[in-house]
């Protein structure tokens, strides 16, 4: 039965579409998670607190980003090279918005942090608006709090990663965007995949099976950040939760 469960595994994961197809409905569902919200007034009383927090710890993430310019660049931009080559100019580019991105993801994870116990009862909201009642599988709430506190730490602690890695010539800023949405992908899904009694090992394994989705929907949150702005605690939590119900109901191939 072990070996046939592998094959019929193998089939599932040869059938799917392409990791673009499967990126692309990751991405999807952050739209999908603004869309929701709007409609769904029930949901609003517990989007004030995040927004007062983003107002502050955005904010103060990217003028942090921007304090550390000119020290990063002093310390990393190489002092031979002239400043109008083109490779310097690319590097700067990268240099820059590098620091930038992760000051400001340093920011969102504060948020994030401080939101959880919120953000784990809009999740929980929104899944008994899906199906009617929401899978309670976790040991207990208290348990279900402290994993989304962890996984909040979980984005906290990719943040400075996030720049380090940007900091390498040409590769690093594309890694470090993929490990960013990743990240991000993870912490975000947690109240959801953490009800259903999964431990961190359990939803490491979710995300290995789900990659694409989850990067997708990371980089979807990345990109629309600075249009979402306040608002984006509450519609990547509720964007995430449509995504794992979705893939539960087998609409996410």
């Amino acid at each position: 039965m072990k070996k046939t469960a592998v094959a019929e595994s193998r089939s599932v994961a040869y059938d799917r579409p392409s990791f673009i197809r499967r990126g692309g409905a990751g991405a999807w569902h952050v739209l999908s998670g603004a869309i929701f919200l709007a409609r769904h007034a029930s949901c609003w009383p517990y989007v004030l607190a995040p927004a007062v927090f983003s107002v502050f710890f955005l904010a103060a993430g990217l003028f942090a980003g921007v304090f550390m310019l000119n020290s990063i660049e002093g310390r990393f931009l190489p002092d031979s090279a002239r400043p109008g080559e083109w490779t310097m100019l690319a590097f700067r580019f990268g240099l820059w918005l590098t620091t930038l991105a992760a000051a400001t993801l340093a920011g969102l994870a504060v948020v994030l942090f401080l939101s959880a116990p919120i953000m784990n009862r809009l999740s929980c909201r929104v899944e008994q608006r899906v199906r009617g009642t929401a899978v309670a599988k976790a040991p207990s709430l208290a348990w279900e709090i402290v994993s989304s506190f962890r996984g909040s730490l979980y984005f906290l602690g990719a943040a400075p990663l996030v720049l380090l890695v940007g900091l390498i010539p040409i590769l690093g800023p594309p890694l470090a965007a993929l490990w960013g949405s990743f990240a991000l992908a993870f912490q975000q899904t947690d109240p959801i995949l953490a009800r259903r009694g999964l431990a961190l090992k359990g939803r490491g394994h979710w995300h290995r099976e789900w990659r694409w989705e989850s990067v997708g929907f990371g980089a979807g949150g990345l990109l629309m950040l600075p249009l979402l702005n306040i608002l984006i605690a509450p519609i990547l939590t509720v964007g995430a939760t449509l995504l794992v119900l979705e893939i539960e109901d087998g609409l996410v191939p």
